[in-house]
């Protein structure tokens, strides 16, 4: 379908395909078309603010506070930052369970060491490189990597006025001068110190408003060079490596802004992926923050047919707790209208 809408005909065949944001674009676009040809209606600025519930069925939805659509099937496939829809669904009864999520930071390093690392003498002929990482530590956390972009960018991600989230992009060459990558360490449930179905969610919120208060209250984000993260000192300047995030940063100790378990566990991640990559724990690498947005803090209950609580709504996706990437989502996507088919066709 990618292809078919302007993507590169490579990523049916390489073993890690890599779209990119720039030519991500033009492929939304045509699908966008394709799907209003095609009798879809695509509405912008709409968000859903009531449930129309009667006996535990939906009967509708309200549009934007004002306008009623009648329905007895929906389809849900809210992102994993959709906080309002999250507070609503809660207080309109459907039954949601906190959820597993994982927080951290960004890192950058120069993708030419990372290309070297990975390639040796082979890096000049080679695309940019990529890597995988993850640590146990003895104090039974997880660090990992994810979402490595090479080439890439930090990007500004906040959804919510008054907080800093970061995330990471490349475009279709791969051609920047940093490779960057989430590091992220596990947050279980018994993390909140709460049994509130929307504790998970109120954890990340607290993070990305502190991490905004610290990093100036201007949407700057907080930023430590990694040999000073691992000191536990601010950092004074940039070294060999130019951060990319956008609009500006600002010096900190990311310790004053992490829970202390995250921050030891990165930081024993450091010298262990050092060990495996080599270079990883250099002292100019950049440390960006926060990452909290990986994946969703919750996950609306749903029977073995796919429904919630509420009869007639299908949670599915990143954002109901149901997959954990894009792929995953469009397959659990794929199996909810599979099983509305179902019915329909008996």
């Amino acid at each position: 379908a990618l292809v078919n809408h302007g993507a590169q005909k490579e990523i049916l065949y390489l073993n890690k395909p890599h779209v990119g944001t720039d030519i991500l674009k033009g492929v939304i676009k045509n699908i966008r078309q394709e799907i209003t040809a095609l009798g879809g209606e695509i509405r912008f600025s709409n968000k859903v603010t009531e449930f129309i519930i009667e006996d535990q069925t939906l009967k509708g939805l309200i549009i934007n506070d004002h306008e009623k659509l009648e329905t007895a099937v929906c389809l849900m496939g809210i992102g994993h930052s959709a906080r309002e829809t999250f507070e609503k669904l809660h207080a309109q009864g459907f039954e949601i369970k906190q959820k597993a999520f994982s927080i951290g930071l960004r890192v950058e390093h120069p993708q030419s060491l990372i290309n070297e690392s990975q390639f040796k003498h082979f890096a000049k002929y080679l695309r940019p490189a990529e890597y995988k990482l993850n640590y146990h530590s003895p104090n039974g956390r997880g660090a990992y990597t994810f979402c490595m972009c090479p080439g890439g960018y930090v990007m500004c991600a906040t959804s919510e006025d008054g907080g800093v989230v970061t995330n990471g992009m490349s475009e279709s060459k791969r051609d920047g001068q940093n490779a960057n990558s989430a590091l992220l360490v596990n947050i279980m449930p018994e993390d909140f110190n709460s049994d509130h179905p929307l504790a998970g969610m109120y954890f990340q919120r607290t993070i990305e408003q502190k991490a905004y208060q610290i990093g100036g209250a201007n949407y700057h984000a907080p930023l430590q060079l990694v040999g000073d993260f691992l000191q536990n000192k601010v950092s004074t300047a940039i070294g060999s490596v130019k951060p990319t995030y956008l609009p500006g940063y600002k010096f900190v100790n990311l310790a004053d802004i992490l829970p202390s378990y995250v921050t030891e566990t990165l930081r024993e991640a450091f010298y262990d992926f050092d060990k495996r990559i080599r270079g990883f724990a250099m002292h100019d690498a950049i440390l960006t923050g926060v990452e909290t947005r990986s994946s969703s803090p919750i996950r609306i209950v749903r029977d073995d047919d796919g429904v919630s609580n509420i009869k007639g709504l299908y949670p599915m996706g990143e954002g109901a707790g149901y997959a954990g990437g894009i792929m995953s989502s469009a397959v659990d996507g794929l199996k909810q209208v599979e099983r509305i088919i179902k019915i329909y066709k008996a």
